[in-house]
């Protein structure tokens, strides 16, 4: 998401349409917007934090400051009759909340490893406040990625120094730990499994980011050696795969066993592979990401599956009622299937009916539990 304020500014009048709240019928036809009927319904909004993207709104912002901008966020979000918020804690091996695992975020307070001053805890303050809307906060991780460029000066309290064993330097200054080497896996899990121990956050999600993109070429050559010498038969693109898919079964199985209640939720590229369904085309995440988000919906891994569908209806190489009609066809375990929307760009250069069109095809394909969540 590029800013909330989008959503907020060129949005608001169709989002309060769509949940039939504050806004009024007179004002929605003065304003050429239809009503569809809304029954009951998943309403989310990704709040990003890698980058200060939503929030908060620059590093180093007062504790006071921070829960302003927090607080203006969740208003907007229940007025609009949103009822889920998806916040980014760990926007890298890093977090925005107390952990004895990883450090404060660099976002937070413009140094990485630096509590808030006044000491507050961040994911505390947004799942309390969160609940006391009415709204459901769903834990945001990115599971492994570790920095980018431009996120201040690596200390002592970096995953890069503590564990560098783990991690692998990119191209760009960008460092991402290697999921090729098992250890990458028990941190990942003993960090997310920690969140959901000792918060009482409603869900567990991730996006699209696995192996990074333009993974092709990842630095893994030590741990697929090993891998290859200790007797491994799968090749390094099926071994790359098999690694990922490790940590959303583990995931899948801890979550539920610590608590049956949260779950858990995976936001995918859109398109699982090109030419599925026949007239689409465009990135292949299976090779790319090597994220095979097919098998992890068939699996019944996940609890709610939300494929990052940005495009517009017509565009036909990537049509959003087709791939979404895809998705459906394969959803053969039944889970709630609630595409991701690029609401931010589709109201800037599509307007305002191709967001309530998308919504209405969502709800047709998935009448029996409908839901979006919305990037803005």
């Amino acid at each position: 998401m590029k800013t909330i304020s989008i959503l907020i500014a060129a949005g608001a009048v169709v989002i309060a349409a769509l949940s039939g709240c504050s806004a009024s019928t007179s004002s929605m036809k003065e304003e050429g917007v239809r009503q569809p009927a809304a029954e009951r319904e998943f309403r989310a909004v990704w709040v990003a934090t890698v980058g200060n993207i939503d929030w908060p709104s620059k590093p180093g912002l007062t504790t006071e400051e921070q829960q302003r901008e927090a607080r203006a966020i969740l208003d907007t979000v229940a007025a609009l009759g949103m009822n889920a918020v998806v916040f980014q804690v760990r926007p890298h091996t890093d977090a925005m909340y107390k952990s004895d695992l990883e450090p404060w975020s660099y976002y937070l307070t413009g140094e990485e490893g630096k509590a808030p001053e006044p000491y507050y805890d961040p994911l505390t303050f947004w799942v309390e406040e969160a609940h006391d809307r009415g709204i459901e906060l769903h834990a945001w991780f990115n599971p492994y990625r570790v920095r980018l460029s431009r996120a201040g000066e690596i200390n002592d309290s970096s995953i890069i120094r503590r564990k560098p064993e783990l991690v692998r330097q990119l191209s760009g200054g960008t460092w991402w730990m290697d999921p090729g080497d098992p250890r990458t896996l028990e941190h990942s899990f003993s960090v997310i499994m920690d969140v959901v121990r000792r918060y009482d956050v409603d869900g567990i999600h991730f996006d699209d980011y696995f192996y990074p993109y333009g993974g092709e070429n990842f630095p893994d050559s030590i741990t697929w050696t090993a891998y290859v010498q200790s007797g491994g038969s799968l090749t390094r693109s099926d071994w790359r795969r098999d690694n990922v898919n490790k940590l959303i079964e583990r995931l899948a199985n801890g979550v539920k066993k610590e608590k049956r209640h949260v779950q858990f939720g995976i936001s995918p590229f859109g398109i699982w592979r090109p030419g599925y369904p026949p007239s689409i085309t465009g990135f292949d995440q299976y090779n790319g990401l090597y994220a095979d988000a097919k098998l992890w919906l068939q699996e019944g891994w996940v609890d709610y599956f939300t494929p990052q569908l940005y495009w517009p209806i017509n565009q036909t190489p990537q049509s959003f009622p087709v791939l979404l009609g895809w998705w459906t066809r394969v959803n053969t375990m039944g889970r709630n299937l609630w595409p991701g929307l690029y609401t931010g760009r589709m109201i800037r250069e599509e307007g305002l009916d191709e967001l309530i069109n998308e919504i209405m095809v969502a709800r047709g394909f998935v009448p029996e539990g409908p839901g979006h969540i919305h990037f803005s």
